[in-house]
C-alpha cells in the first residue's frame, strides 16, 4: 500500500516544502491566495502542465462563460462585449492574483439574475397562445446572446412557453384518455389546462430561484477556479470544502452522520430519504417528509436553520461517530419534538460489491457487481473494493459456481491500490499496470502474491462508462488472456491517475478557514503490453451494440484530454488455463450477429444518434403533438426490448440471506437488482460465453449444439 501511495504522491511531494502564510483577511483576499496556491500546485505538480499565456487565457474565458451561462439565458451581448477586455488578460490576473474579471462578471451575473427574477412572474401571468406558428432553437453552441434585456425577456418567454407546452400536451392527452374510457366525462377546457400547465412552470421557476438564492459568491468562485483547473485536463478539479467531503464519501462509500438525505423546498429542510442501516433508520427516529427546524450540538443552544443554505445545514448535522446532534423536528402530523441522534458510520450499500448466483440448466455461475473501486484513504484496512470482491468470490465458491462474471459496467474507477490487489485474485503473480509519474519516472505495479482466489472461467463486462481503475483491470486481464472482455466497442479511455492535494497543507498557517482541495493529474498509467488506455480505452473481445454506439462518449469527448502514447512492455506471461478462449469469442460473435434483440438495439442506437442532431422545437401545439406522436411511434418498436427475459434464475448467496432477512429495504433492493439482471440481455450473453468456456474440448466443434 505505501509503495503505491508514495508513487501517486511523488509528483507533488516538493510542494509541501514551500510555505505560504495566510492571515485573517476578507474573503476576496482569501480568494486571491487560493488563485496563487492553485496556480503554484498546477505548474509544479501536474503531469503535463499548461503554459499560462494569452491562449490559455482565452480558453479559460470561454470555459468560464460556458459554465456560468451555457444556455445564454443570463448575460446579454453587451455584458460579453465588456468581458472581452479580459479575454487575453486572465493569465496575467492569475500570475498577479487579481480578481478583476471574476468580480466584474460575478456582479453582472447577480444583477441579471435579479432582473430575471423580477420579470419571470409577470411573464407567466399571461396565457400562452399555442396556435401560433413558432419554433425554438435549443442549439446553444451556435446561439448568440440576447442583444438587450428586452430580448432576454423574450428568450425566457420562449423557454417558459416550451416548458409549459410539454405539460399542456401531457395534460391534454390525459383528458382525452379519460374521455375515451368514459364518454360522460367532462373534459377540462383548453383554457383551464393551459392555466394549470403554466402554474407548474411557475412553481418550477420558484424552486429554481430558491436554489439559486442558496448560492453564494464562493460557489461561483469555485466555477472560476475550475475554468482554470480543467484547462490542464478534464480530471483536474478544485473541490470547495464541502465538495471534498462529498468526494471522500463517494470514494469510500460511507460517511459519518445520521443517515438521511435532505432537500430544501419552500425554505424548509425536509427528510427525503432515510438511508438503510444508518442511525435514523436503525432507531426509527425520523420519517420522509419530516421537517427539520433547529439543530443543536451537545451542550449548545439550538440553531434556527430557517433561511440557511442547505450545505450549511448538512454541515451542522454531520459529525464524528459517537457524538450527538439534537434536531427539532416537525413531523408530518404537525407534532414538534426534539430528537437526539447519535452519529455513526453510514455505509451506502448500493456503492459496494454484491454478488448473485445464476442457475441455468443445472449449471451454476456467479455474477459480481462492482459500482466503483472504493477505499478509505485514511485506513486501507477498512472496507474496500478489493477485500469485498474477494469475500464475494469466496461466497460464490461455497456455492460451487463453474464460472464468474465481474460486472464493471458504469464503474468510473477509484483507488489504484484496490485494482492492483483485485487483479491479483485472478492471476498467480506478475505486473498489473505501469505508471509514469510527473518527471517521467516509471514504475511497474505488481501482484506479488502467488495465490489465486479464482482460477476458473472469467468474463469481465464493461461499457463506454467503465473508466480508470476499471480499465486497468480489464487491460491487465485481457493482456494476460485471463478473462474474456465483453461490452461496448471500447471503455471510457481515462488513462490518468489523480491525487487529491489538501490546499490547507500548502500554507504554514491558516486562520481564515478551509481552503478546500485540488484533484490533480500526477500520473499516466499504461497496460503491461506498453499501450496506454488514454483516449483509446480497452477494446472489448466481444462487442455488444448499445444505446450510445453512435454517440461520441468517453475521454475523447472531453475538453483538453491528455494525448495517447505508449511505453515499453512489462515482462509477463499469458494465462494458459482455458483452451476455449478463442472458441468462446467466435461463438458469441455469431450469436450477437444473428440475435434479433441485438439487431434492434443497434437500430435504436442509430435512431438516438439522428435525434441528437435535431435542436428545433415547435411551440405550436398541433405541430408539437404531431412531432411527439411520430417520436412515440418510432420509439414504440423498441418497447419489445423490454420483453426480453433470460432463461436463467438468480438468487442471493446463502451467506447473504441472514442479513437480507433482517433488512426489508436491503432485501427489496436486492429483488429489484436481480429482476433487472433477469432482463439484461448482455448478462445473458455473458452466461453463454461462460458456458462455452467450460465446454469439454471434444464438444467445441459441435457448433450446431451451441444455443442462441
Amino acid at each position: 500500500m505505501k509503495k503505491i501511495k508514495y508513487l501517486v504522491l511523488s509528483g507533488i511531494a516538493l510542494i509541501a516544502l514551500y510555505g505560504f502564510t495566510l492571515v485573517n483577511t476578507s474573503s476576496p483576499e482569501k480568494d486571491k491566495l487560493l488563485i496563487e496556491i492553485m496556480a503554484y500546485v498546477l505548474e509544479r505538480g501536474h503531469y503535463d502542465p499548461e503554459t499560462i499565456d494569452d491562449s490559455f487565457s482565452e480558453n479559460v474565458f470561454m470555459n468560464y462563460l460556458e459554465s456560468m451561462d451555457g444556455q445564454h439565458r443570463f448575460y446579454i451581448q453587451a455584458d460579453v462585449n465588456n468581458f472581452n477586455q479580459f479575454k487575453t488578460k486572465i493569465d496575467d490576473q492569475i500570475k498577479e492574483s487579481k480578481l478583476d474579471f471574476f468580480d466584474y462578471s460575478y456582479k453582472k451575473y447577480v444583477q441579471r439574475q435579479q432582473q430575471i427574477k423580477a420579470f419571470y412572474k409577470p411573464l407567466l401571468d399571461r396565457p400562452f397562445d399555442f396556435s401560433l406558428d413558432e419554433e425554438m432553437d435549443l442549439d446553444y453552441e451556435t446561439m448568440g446572446y440576447a442583444a438587450s434585456l428586452s430580448e432576454l425577456k423574450n428568450v425566457w418567454l420562449q423557454y417558459f412557453k416550451l416548458s409549459t407546452l410539454g405539460v399542456y400536451a401531457d395534460k391534454k392527452e390525459e383528458e382525452l384518455k379519460k374521455f375515451e374510457l368514459d364518454s360522460t366525462y367532462v373534459m377540462l377546457t383548453d383554457v383551464v389546462i393551459e392555466e394549470q400547465a403554466r402554474a407548474i412552470t411557475k412553481e418550477n421557476m420558484d424552486l429554481f430561484f430558491e436554489v439559486r438564492e442558496d448560492l453564494e459568491r464562493k460557489d461561483y468562485f469555485s466555477i472560476y477556479l475550475n475554468a482554470i483547473a480543467t484547462q490542464f485536463d478534464p480530471h483536474t478539479y478544485y473541490f470547495a470544502p464541502q465538495e471534498k467531503d462529498r468526494f471522500d464519501a463517494s470514494i469510500s462509500g460511507k460517511f459519518e452522520g445520521i443517515g438521511a438525505r435532505l432537500q430544501k423546498k419552500n425554505q424548509e429542510v425536509r427528510i427525503i430519504e432515510v438511508i438503510s442501516g444508518g442511525p435514523v433508520w436503525r432507531d426509527q427516529l425520523l420519517e420522509e417528509e419530516d421537517v427539520i427546524m433547529k439543530v443543536a450540538q451537545e451542550n449548545e443552544e439550538p440553531v434556527d436553520i430557517a433561511g440557511m443554505r442547505l450545505d450549511d445545514v448538512v454541515k451542522l448535522i454531520k459529525g464524528p461517530k459517537g457524538t450527538t446532534v439534537y434536531l427539532t423536528v416537525k413531523h408530518v402530523d404537525a407534532t414538534i419534538e426534539v430528537i437526539p441522534i447519535t452519529r455513526d458510520i453510514v455505509e451506502l450499500e448500493d456503492a459496494f460489491a454484491k454478488s448473485s448466483i445464476i442457475t441455468k440448466e443445472n449449471k451454476k455461475f456467479g455474477v459480481i457487481h462492482l459500482p466503483k473501486f472504493y477505499v478509505d484513504f485514511n485506513d486501507y484496512g477498512e472496507r474496500n473494493a478489493a477485500s469485498d470482491v474477494k469475500k464475494e468470490i469466496e461466497k460464490l465458491k461455497t456455492e460451487n459456481v463453474e464460472g464468474i462474471i465481474l460486472d464493471l459496467r458504469g464503474n468510473g474507477g477509484g483507488s489504484l491500490q484496490t485494482v492492483v490487489d483485485m487483479t491479483g485474485f485472478f492471476i498467480k503473480d506478475g505486473p498489473v499496470v505501469q505508471v509514469k509519474s510527473t518527471g517521467g519516472k516509471k514504475q511497474v505495479l505488481k501482484d506479488t502474491d502467488p495465490s489465486v482466489t479464482w482460477d476458473g472461467p472469467l468474463v469481465l463486462m464493461v461499457n463506454e462508462f467503465s473508466a480508470s481503475a476499471s480499465e486497468i483491470i480489464a487491460a491487465a486481464l485481457q493482456d494476460y488472456k485471463r478473462a474474456v472482455i465483453i461490452g461496448s466497442k471500447q471503455t471510457f479511455g481515462k488513462g490518468t491517475v489523480q491525487n487529491v492535494v489538501d490546499l490547507n497543507q500548502i500554507i504554514s498557517s491558516n486562520t481564515h478557514g478551509d481552503l478546500g482541495a485540488l484533484k490533480i493529474t500526477t500520473d499516466k498509467f499504461y497496460r503491461i503490453n506498453g499501450g496506454s488506455t488514454q483516449l483509446e480505452g480497452v477494446k472489448s473481445d466481444i462487442v455488444f451494440p448499445g444505446r450510445y454506439s453512435y454517440i461520441e462518449t468517453g475521454e475523447q469527448a472531453q475538453d483538453n484530454p491528455l494525448s495517447w502514447d505508449q511505453i515499453s512492455p512489462a515482462d509477463y506471461q499469458t494465462w494458459n488455463a482455458s483452451g476455449n478462449f478463442d472458441f468462446a469469442v467466435e461463438q458469441s460473435k455469431k450469436r450477437i450477429a444473428s440475435n434479433s434483440y441485438m439487431m434492434l438495439i443497434d437500430e435504436q442506437a442509430q435512431w438516438i444518434k439522428s435525434q441528437q442532431d435535431d435542436d428545433m422545437y415547435s411551440l405550436n401545439y398541433e405541430n408539437y403533438s404531431k412531432e411527439r406522436k411520430l417520436r412515440i411511434e418510432e420509439t414504440a418498436k423498441y418497447d419489445q426490448l423490454d420483453d426480453f427475459k433470460s432463461s436463467f434464475t438468480l438468487q442471493a448467496p446463502k451467506l447473504d440471506i441472514p442479513a437480507l432477512e433482517k433488512d426489508a429495504d436491503l432485501k427489496e433492493r436486492r429483488v429489484r437488482w436481480e429482476e433487472g439482471l433477469e432482463k439484461d440481455i448482455y448478462l445473458f450473453e455473458a452466461v453463454n460465453v461462460l458456458e462455452d468456456l467450460i465446454l469439454p474440448a471434444n464438444k467445441t466443434n459441435k457448433l450446431a449444439q451451441i444455443k442462441e
